[in-house]
């Protein structure tokens, strides 16, 4: 690829900064990956487990065993793994309508949650099957202006009938730090001492094998997340997992099937091999990905523009945030990140009222699976602050690549001037 001189000094100069986090990461890589084979060598993973199943899915033992390894890779007493779940919205939802019920109150704690689960908690009496249409209260808690929780706001909003605690890991489409497994064990800790029956739950989208632990390590009831994410390795074509104390997996199952179904059935349809060879391939690739956020905060850091984490900072996420000035320079960023893509690189990606958002949105996803955003991609809601979000890359070589073009791609249209100094 032929980019500025200037662009090649940056990138560089930005590599010599981060050469200490990059060895950081894989020995992160080295960690999780030890942890994962564990958990397969415990079962005794082989290629039988690797049959699909047809019709109802009986005796499944690929099925069975795979939730398995799922629940002891995230160190949690039971594991839900399934093809069934058509996105992490999807997988959070199930979770959240397995537990509660009319009458329950659920109270985020880390302020609105991110956008596709708005009509999910939805309105009272909205007609659309959402929480709060089937009687089920809602609150949430902002956070505080640095991004850290409210405690005192938490502690106010834990009433008798709050059945739920919910946590966002990540941080969505907003400027926040998002929250480490430590941090999470903290907030568990204090609402256990309010109300200890209340149940703990959190959405891990995009946070698994960034760290050492997992949330359901920290005391965390129930967690779920999606496989076309961190969990699936890039492989995995579909699906997500619910992990966390049997009695609340086992709701979820009710909830996914039909109650006394629940997990004992379910086809996978051939593919089984995906999903436990993916989760196999996660801890490195999603190490790729993490070396591809930091190598992008460095790299933008040096022109002044605000990015989140910055890249000397730990991480807990995939997620790279970086503000910028127009909504010229955000579609640009993205734009560039689409052109660096092995899969739909001739496309154009613009911004349009994508389901389940509240604002015209703006994607580049050029991935082998559809919206798979462990794979390179950037998303950004068209409004201000102009904000994009880049996630994933399955090798740190596509990464650079990507936020190069991008770089080049602004600069070729004016919108920023390069310089050293």
């Amino acid at each position: 690829m032929n980019f500025n001189e200037t662009i090649g000094s940056l990138q560089e100069r930005a590599e010599r900064m981060i050469d200490g986090r990059m060895r950081e990461i894989d020995r992160l890589i080295d960690l999780n990956q030890w942890k994962v084979i564990r958990a397969f060598q415990k079962h005794k993973v082989s290629d039988y487990h690797f049959a699909g199943s047809t019709g109802y899915g009986y005796n499944d033992r690929g099925r069975e065993v795979l939730d398995l390894v799922y629940a002891d890779a995230f160190g949690a007493e039971a594991a839900l793994v399934r093809p069934h779940f058509v996105s992490g919205t999807h997988t959070i939802g199930t979770a959240l309508f397995g537990v509660l019920r009319p009458g329950d109150r659920m109270v985020s704690i880390t302020g609105k949650p991110y956008d596709t689960l708005h009509k999910v908690i939805g309105k009272p009496g909205d007609g659309k099957g959402s929480l709060q249409d089937f009687g089920i209260e809602y609150d949430e808690v902002p956070l505080l202006p640095d991004g850290s929780p409210d405690y005192p706001a938490i502690e106010r909003s834990i009433t008798a009938s709050t059945k739920l605690v919910a946590i966002q890991r990540s941080r969505g489409y907003s400027w926040r730090p998002s929250f480490t497994v430590e941090q999470i064990g903290e907030m568990v800790r204090f609402v256990k001492e309010i109300k200890p029956d209340v149940l703990v739950f959190v959405d891990n989208c995009y946070g698994e094998f960034t760290e050492l632990k997992e949330p359901t390590e920290v005391g965390v009831d129930l967690m779920a997340g999606s496989l076309i994410k961190n969990p699936g390795g890039g492989i995995a074509p579909t699906g997500g997992y619910i992990a966390g104390k049997s009695e609340y997996v086992e709701l979820a199952a009710y909830r996914l099937t039909a109650p006394g179904i629940g997990g004992e059935v379910g086809a996978m349809l051939g593919t089984t091999r995906a999903m436990f060879q993916g989760l196999f391939l996660a801890p490195h690739l999603v190490g790729q990905a993490v070396k591809g956020s930091v190598f992008a905060a460095a790299l933008f850091e040096q022109l002044g523009f605000e990015s989140h984490p910055r890249w000397s900072d730990p991480r807990t996420d995939l997620i790279q945030a970086i503000r910028f000035t127009s909504a010229e320079h955000l579609i640009a960023f993205v734009q560039g990140i689409q052109q660096a893509a092995a899969v739909d690189s001739h496309v154009v990606p613009e911004p349009w009222d994508m389901p389940g958002y509240e604002n015209p949105v703006i994607m580049a996803a050029g991935t082998f699976i559809q919206g798979g955003s462990l794979e390179l991609s950037a998303d950004a809601p068209i409004r201000e602050p102009y904000i994009a979000y880049m996630q994933g890359g399955l090798t740190y070589s596509h990464c650079k690549l990507g936020v190069l073009t991008a770089l080049q791609n602004m600069a070729d249209r004016g919108l920023l001037l390069l310089n050293i100094t």
